[in-house]
């Protein structure tokens, strides 16, 4: 089962990595985006510890309800409200309880994963973070580790795509051969997710 501890790891280890690749994630969002993809998910997830230390949420949902609501009031440009609407739908889905199932937790995911779906009109191959966060649902009923494979494969799938929505989608052609700076810190949080569980 998994508890509140769990969603506040997985918070801290998504923090970590956005902190280490930030400037990986600006880069790539450079020639296809506003060039501060980096910099803005690592305000975002600064701001998403500080309120976890100071508020402490007792259940999974709270958790994610919290880092949501931090996300999308420090984030700006578009991913502060698509990726608040993952953690804070995924919150809702999972309720009031104190713990969780890994299968209750994936249909929550999915809720979430739909929620973004429909706020920025997105689907599989628009080279968008649902690249990699569709995979990774799809594959969270073999673990952990086997989606952050999932949304790992999906981010580097991103690459030879036309963007068809977001900033990148103005570019046209000239959006083919870069990797999607969404799908890609998208890949980051999923691995958090195994990094949680210890894998």
């Amino acid at each position: 089962m998994l508890d509140a501890d769990f969603f506040r790891r997985w918070m801290t280890a998504t923090a970590a990595s956005v902190d280490r690749e930030a400037k990986r994630l600006t880069a790539l969002d450079s020639p296809i985006g506003d060039a501060d993809h980096g910099s803005n998910l690592q305000r975002g997830f600064t701001a998403v510890m500080q309120a976890l230390e100071k508020e402490a949420p007792q259940t999974p949902g709270a958790v994610l309800t919290l880092a949501g609501r931090q996300l999308i009031s420090t984030v700006g440009g578009a991913s502060g409200p698509l990726y608040g609407t993952l953690l804070r739908r995924t919150g809702k889905a999972l309720g009031d309880a104190g713990e969780v199932s890994e299968d209750e937790f994936a249909q929550a995911l999915r809720a979430g994963v739909d929620a973004v779906m429909t706020l920025g009109g997105a689907a599989p191959g628009d080279k968008t973070m649902i690249d990699a966060l569709a995979p990774a649902v799809d594959a969270l009923g073999d673990g952990f580790g086997a989606a952050r494979a999932a949304a790992e494969e999906g981010a580097l799938a991103t690459t030879p795509l036309q963007a068809r929505k977001g900033r990148a989608s103005y570019l046209g052609e000239r959006s083919i051969g870069h990797q999607d700076p969404g799908a890609t810190s998208s890949a980051l949080l999923i691995a958090g997710l195994a990094e949680a569980n210890g894998e």
